[in-house]
């Protein structure tokens, strides 16, 4: 069996060194791999060898996770439309034309930011929990909520508990059966490593406390997918405790032509489906972009 050769570089996108994986022949079709929170590029490990044979892949740290450079919160404002703005600008420097968007977490509304920057790049959605309905939010949102209708010191205060270890420990273990049999212990650790950083605290509960202005943007992002129809493939961990499955079924509403895939599985579903999620990304992409 071929092994692919994946390569870890950094680029600076104006002086912000941005950390990624890539694979794959670079005239080939690109897919733009978008983690979410708590984790990194990290995630991909599984998947990137699985798409590299047929395809461009480019999995980046967002600023202020992984590897990539994470100033403090007084030196850089973390927002998603200012995370945003630096992927899409790494897409653009590194030499990504027209693109493949796997979303995940924090990487829907991310890559969904910039789908709305570059419509006519996205040449396929794959959303792997990456929400962008309504519907889709569970009641595990309320003290996030809380805190974006009441922004207080002690509303802020409270949700530091979602950067603890047993709450990391518990994003992964969720859903999964025999999860300390399925789950590698390494990927709850290093994310738990980069959240015990000294500026991570800040950083954290800024983003979260900005997720607010995505779900605001959820009618912009639906009136893409109508108006842009991208071939669609909803891969989805049916446990997720955040995410509920009605989240990748709202995808049909809009785009009636786009595929849900449910797994049984939690939140971070490449982590126990990693071969099934990646087969069914292949029939799809194989399906969906020209070579």
């Amino acid at each position: 069996m071929k092994i692919a050769t994946v390569s870890f570089k950094t680029h600076l996108v104006h002086g912000f060194k941005i950390f990624y994986r890539e694979a794959g022949d670079l005239q080939k079709p690109a897919v733009l791999l978008l983690h979410g929170f708590p984790t990194s590029s990290h995630m991909f490990r599984n998947l990137i060898p699985q798409l590299a044979d047929d395809y461009h892949v480019v999995a980046p740290d967002l600023p202020g996770f992984g590897f990539s450079d994470a100033p403090a919160h007084d030196v850089f404002q973390y927002t998603f439309e200012n995370v945003a703005k630096v992927m899409g600008d790494f897409s653009e420097q590194i030499g990504l034309g027209k693109f493949a968007v796997y979303i995940f977490d924090y990487g829907a509304p991310t890559g969904l930011r910039m789908a709305l920057r570059f419509p006519d790049r996205i040449s396929a959605l794959i959303s792997q929990n990456g929400n962008a309905y309504l519907e889709g939010l569970s009641t595990g949102w309320a003290p996030v909520q809380a805190y974006w209708e009441n922004p207080t010191h002690e509303n802020r205060e409270a949700l530091r508990k979602l950067q603890t270890l047993e709450t990391t420990r518990w994003q992964y273990y969720h859903g999964v059966t025999n999860p300390e049999e399925r789950i590698a212990p390494e990927a709850i650790a290093l994310d738990q490593a980069l959240l015990d950083r000294p500026q991570s605290g800040e950083i954290q509960l800024d983003l979260i406390g900005d997720y607010k202005s995505n779900v605001e943007l959820y009618p912009k992002f639906q009136e893409f997918f109508r108006e842009y129809q991208p071939p669609t493939l909803a891969v989805w961990g049916k446990n997720d405790p955040f995410f509920l499955p009605a989240g990748a079924e709202a995808y049909r509403r809009d785009n009636p032509s786009a595929k849900v895939v449910f797994y049984d599985t939690g939140h971070f579903a490449l982590e126990t489906h990693a071969s099934e999620i990646g087969a069914e990304i292949q029939t799809f992409l194989a399906a969906n972009l020209k070579r």
